[in-house]
């Protein structure tokens, strides 16, 4: 899943290949990729691209005098930017196209989505908070103003494990799967420690982690083309999706918990004391 640093290089590339220039047409593939109905897609059509934002993993491309395009990639969902749309409207069909957005260049973009499970969203609005995921989103971790004492509020009295506060998009806006597992080794702190439990040295730990990890991320991004932000996301994980191999701090082998539906990744002797973790079924520490 695309998370808060392959957003903001998208983000960033869109900003550049889109502002100023004019959509012409918003082609829907898949009807499932679509959220919204009023104002309908056509009613980007004929807007120049005025700007675009980051709301944690959501894109926001806001038109000039229009509405604005919103979407959310989710697990399986990408964008790949085309110098040169093809020729024709996209056919639909079993392939991944979901949406298909051209400029008057003759530039463009399609939404394609892997998989089944069809949870690549998109939204047309007047204003961005009418999407519910981003009116829900907690504070964004690389804003000015999230400073450790911030942090340190937010945590406060928070009884879920670590693994999972630092998931909840209503808590901290942004963080998934990978960068978790990241943040929490660099910390090293297992993923099952208590929120509630962290001492102030120990919060402070965890924000450095958390702040640092997603700017080295952002930072290994930057100016990366669209259609390689996967593979340069993937080439910076220390630990996430990385079970068997060494652990590049202390040479001892990264360990996974198994979910119903993903996986986490941590090193025992970073992180957990040298002791393995149970099944997340289990949810406890092997004594």
């Amino acid at each position: 899943m695309p998370e808060l640093p392959e957003v903001e290089a998208l983000k960033d590339f869109l900003t550049e290949h889109l502002v100023g220039h004019e959509i012409v047409r918003v082609l829907p593939v898949a009807i499932s990729v679509l959220k919204t109905y009023d104002p309908p897609l056509s009613a980007l059509e004929g807007h120049e691209v005025a700007a675009v934002r980051r709301y944690g993993k959501f894109l926001d491309i806001r038109t000039a005098d229009g509405p604005h395009f919103v979407t959310h990639l989710a697990r399986a969902g990408w964008l790949h930017w085309k110098d040169r749309l093809p020729d024709g409207p996209p056919r639909p069909g079993k392939g991944p196209l979901a949406l298909r957005v051209a400029l008057e260049t003759g530039a463009g973009f399609d939404l394609t989505e892997a998989g089944t499970q069809k949870r690549l969203a998109v939204y047309v609005v007047a204003d961005p908070q009418e999407v519910q995921g981003i009116a829900r989103l907690g504070p964004d971790p690389l804003a000015d103003d999230f400073d450790e004492r911030r942090f340190t509020e937010l945590l406060a009295g928070e009884r879920r494990q670590l693994k999972g506060a630092l998931r909840d998009q209503s808590l901290i806006a942004g963080v998934g799967n990978a960068y978790s597992d990241e943040i929490l080794h660099a910390a090293r702190m297992s993923p099952f420690k208590l929120a509630a439990s962290l001492s102030e040295e120990e919060t402070g730990q965890l924000y450095a982690a958390l702040r640092d990890t997603l700017t080295e991320a952002v930072e290994r991004s930057r100016g990366v083309a669209a259609g390689r932000l996967k593979a340069e996301k993937k080439s910076g994980l220390r630990v996430h999706g990385r079970t068997g191999e060494p652990c590049p701090v202390c040479g001892d082998t990264v360990r996974e918990v198994s979910f119903s539906d993903s996986s986490l990744q941590y090193c025992p002797t970073c992180q957990t004391g040298g002791k393995p973790l149970a099944d997340r079924r289990m949810s406890r520490l092997l004594k």
